[in-house]
């Protein structure tokens, strides 16, 4: 046997559980990365899983006031519930006032954050600082406050709204269309920084470079914008979409407060006041709690599509 055949048969053998052992070499050593996840999850789970559980629960029993203090049996009822909700004509005309309200808004929400974060990459370093800190303020003011604040700047009689455009006894909160229309101005004023910041950070981590051989090919400001920027800026801006659209969906707080609980005859409900006021206006819990079920699985749906853009946005542009 000659060396080199010698030496060959004492090299061991490329097996096919090679590629097994070197992943096994490259695999990191210690904890899976989901244990890292258990000290949240013991928290977040029953924290949202039994409010999550009564809420379905509550929707198949008959549930009322006198369940409540006791009088009377809980009955078990299954989806009759749910049934009731498919038959109930306001229920379907509250949700399509709901999905096309909050499509409304995230439209704007995503016009005004997006218009704003290239003003900023525009803008001095003065102006930038006193637009962001007027952008954090919004933000950060809680919604029962800033709701309070419109409302009195749209005020009937003391409004500076009304005193600046010269009218005088003007009821913003009378006509259905006005109402939303504050409302809707509202909601995108505590919304737009998230949009504006998230976006300001992806147009500040694209290269210059590629805007300049954009500009250097004869492109506009406009067709930059719509043919380099908006697709590079796409995962984020399906993640400021999709977030907007589980905020605005859910909205209580801006309509129950400026519209004193949904308006007039509740011409400016959405589905989150009409399950408030189905379960604690009219002690129907379970039918309200119901409401609260669809509504739950309408998020999850779009929570999914926003998990998904999140993996998404790891993969190259």
């Amino acid at each position: 046997m000659s060396t080199r055949t010698a030496t060959t048969a004492a090299r061991p053998a490329a097996g096919p559980d090679l590629p097994a052992r070197r992943a096994r070499s490259r695999s990191p050593r210690g904890p899976r990365p989901w244990l890292y996840l258990l000290p949240a999850a013991a928290v977040l789970v029953p924290l949202f899983g039994y409010p999550l559980y009564m809420l379905g629960l509550l929707s198949v029993f008959d549930y009322r006031q006198a369940q409540v203090s006791g009088g009377e049996p809980t009955t078990f009822i299954g989806l009759a519930n749910y049934a009731a909700l498919l038959d109930d004509g306001r229920f379907w005309a509250i949700l399509a006032q709901t999905v096309v309200f909050a499509a409304a808004l995230v439209l704007a929400t995503l016009a005004v954050g997006a218009t704003l974060a290239m003003v900023l990459t525009r803008a001095g370093r003065v102006p930038r600082l006193l637009l962001s800190l007027a952008a954090m303020a919004a933000w950060a003011a809680p919604a029962m406050t800033g709701s309070t604040v419109w409302m009195f700047l749209f005020d009937t009689d003391l409004g500076l709204v009304n005193q600046v455009l010269g009218i005088e006894g003007f009821n913003w909160f009378y006509d259905k269309w006005t109402a939303f229309g504050v409302v809707g101005a509202t909601v995108v004023w505590h919304s737009f920084p998230f949009v504006m910041v998230t976006l300001y950070a992806g147009i500040q981590a694209i290269p210059a470079s590629v805007l300049e051989a954009a500009a250097l090919d004869g492109a506009s400001a406009w067709q930059s914008f719509r043919r380099v920027l908006v697709p590079m800026l796409r995962p984020l801006i399906t993640i400021v979409v999709v977030q907007s659209i589980i905020w605005d969906f859910k909205i209580f707080t801006q309509i129950y407060v400026m519209t004193n609980g949904g308006g007039i005859a509740g011409q400016n409900s959405v589905l989150n006041v009409y399950a408030y006021q189905t379960a604690f206006g009219s002690s129907e819990y379970g039918l309200g709690s119901a409401i609260g079920v669809v509504m739950t699985l309408i998020l999850l749906v779009v929570t999914l599509f926003y998990i998904r853009a999140l993996y998404r946005k790891g993969e190259p542009l």
